[in-house]
């Protein structure tokens, strides 16, 4: 077997064997297949694509190129939920609790981010003492025990994906719906789910602009699930304005812990039920959505969603007082008010445009070794279809002196993000599809 045959085979649009594409994966993790074979099987894979086994098979082969986590010690049905991302995109934080406290164990190991803001990860480490590093014996004990644990991803899990996705993002191939959704699936089939809900984010902040994209994404990541074992479902969520009003790490912390008080912004709370409803479906804990969303409200409104966040942050090494009082999380030393200069109705924030200019402030990374300042980040004022007088604050920016020379750039992208219209604008939807192995449902 010859990679140039696959190169071409692929090339003229026919499908790779299941062995075929294991030579290829293996060859390039091991150094036997040079990048610039890769990449141009990689190109020829964007403009030919794969068919749903194909990708399946692709996603296998890199999910088992490094550590396969073994999660059946843990009692019941584990539920994984990812996010393609976005900004604003705090869910992890109040779904993992909640769906915990109704007895479907969450098991999570969730990534860092590069951009907007942090990920997941940078996010708990904005708690004191919070650790994101467990051994597997603790970390399988402590879901036992309480339901919930969220860990770093580990080292060595789907080295073959890492590789390529670099090889992917130097290459113009980063696009393809196919490589984007076997790399997606296969960290997720790596970390030992029996079930995944996928919230597959559309709009300005979002990887996928379009909903026909987004959807078409999804339905790849279902298939896949579906193809392997492993029970998919997908979610598309709007992110053509920021999810919530906090962007950045510990304004993140203390939006999701107001949301599991009942008392945080409710698109936040609505996807976050959202998710979570299927997860419990998903988990065997309800027969449908409307059983599901029953017991998550009860769980909110008992308070015991919010003790399921304090049970895991001791478990973790975090102090529990900034839980109870998130006024003692990390808070920036200057916050700056961004003012409308038109009066008219909000028609339009450029979530990216908002992310970036988080980064700008501290709150995101801009290469690999950037250090992320845990406060930093902007607090929204005005939402989509909310009114405004000229003067009246769109955005409080959290900065840190270190950054102030960012201040006037991170101040006109927060405000070249906002289009304001003289006309009454409707809200926007918060959830377009559901997509599952039957087939796809728009809202």
């Amino acid at each position: 077997m010859r990679a140039v045959d696959l190169i071409r085979k692929k090339r003229d649009g026919q499908e790779l064997t299941h062995e075929e594409i294991g030579f290829l994966i293996k060859g390039y993790s091991e150094g036997a297949i040079p990048d610039y074979q890769m990449a141009a099987w990689a190109m020829a894979v964007y403009y030919q694509g794969m068919s749903a086994r194909e990708t399946a098979d692709l996603t296998m082969h890199m999910a088992s190129s490094g550590d396969m986590i073994d999660l059946s010690s843990i009692r019941g049905v584990k539920v994984d939920k990812h996010s393609t991302g976005g900004v604003g995109d705090k869910t992890t934080i109040v779904i993992g609790p909640l769906v915990a406290a109704a007895g479907v164990p969450v098991a999570k190991m969730s990534g860092r981010g590069l951009g907007h803001t942090g990920g997941t990860i940078d996010k708990l480490e904005a708690i004191g003492g919070f650790s994101v590093e467990l051994g597997q014996e603790q970390f399988f004990r402590q879901v036992n025990e309480i339901g919930l644990a969220v860990v770093g991803q580990s080292g060595n899990m789907t080295p073959a994906d890492k590789k390529l996705y670099g090889l992917r993002d130097v290459t113009a191939t980063v696009e393809s719906i196919p490589l984007i959704a076997s790399s997606v699936m296969s960290k997720k089939i790596a970390a030992g789910a029996d079930a995944i809900v996928l919230d597959v984010k559309t709009g300005s902040g979002a990887f996928m602009k379009t909903l026909d994209d987004s959807i078409r994404l999804a339905k790849a990541m279902v298939d896949i699930g579906t193809q392997v074992g492993r029970s998919t479902i997908a979610v598309i969520s709007d992110m053509d304005q920021p999810l919530g009003y906090s962007i950045g790490n510990a304004l993140e912390i203390e939006e999701a812990i107001a949301t599991l008080r009942g008392e945080g912004p409710k698109d936040l709370e609505e996807v976050c039920l959202i998710l979570a409803s299927h997860m419990l479906v998903l988990g065997g804990k309800a027969e449908n959505e409307e059983a599901a969303r029953a017991i998550l409200q009860e769980k909110l409104a008992s308070g015991e969603a919010l003790e399921r966040l304090k049970m895991m942050v001791e478990a973790q090494g975090g102090d529990t007082r900034q839980i109870e009082d998130a006024g003692l999380l990390p808070k920036a030393e200057l916050h700056v008010e961004v003012k409308a200069e038109k009066r008219g109705f909000v028609e339009s924030i450029q979530a990216e445009e908002i992310g970036v200019a988080a980064m700008l402030l501290g709150a995101g990374r801009e290469t690999k070794d950037s250090v992320i300042d845990l406060a930093a980040g902007l607090s929204l004022r005005k939402k989509i279809g909310d009114p405004v007088e000229v003067g009246e604050v769109l955005a409080v920016l959290h900065l840190n002196p270190p950054f102030q020379d960012r201040l006037e750039e991170a101040s006109r992208k927060v405000k070249e993000a906002y289009g304001i219209t003289d006309e009454k604008v409707p809200r926007r939807p918060l959830v377009f599809a559901l997509i599952t192995p039957e087939g796809v449902r728009r809202f």
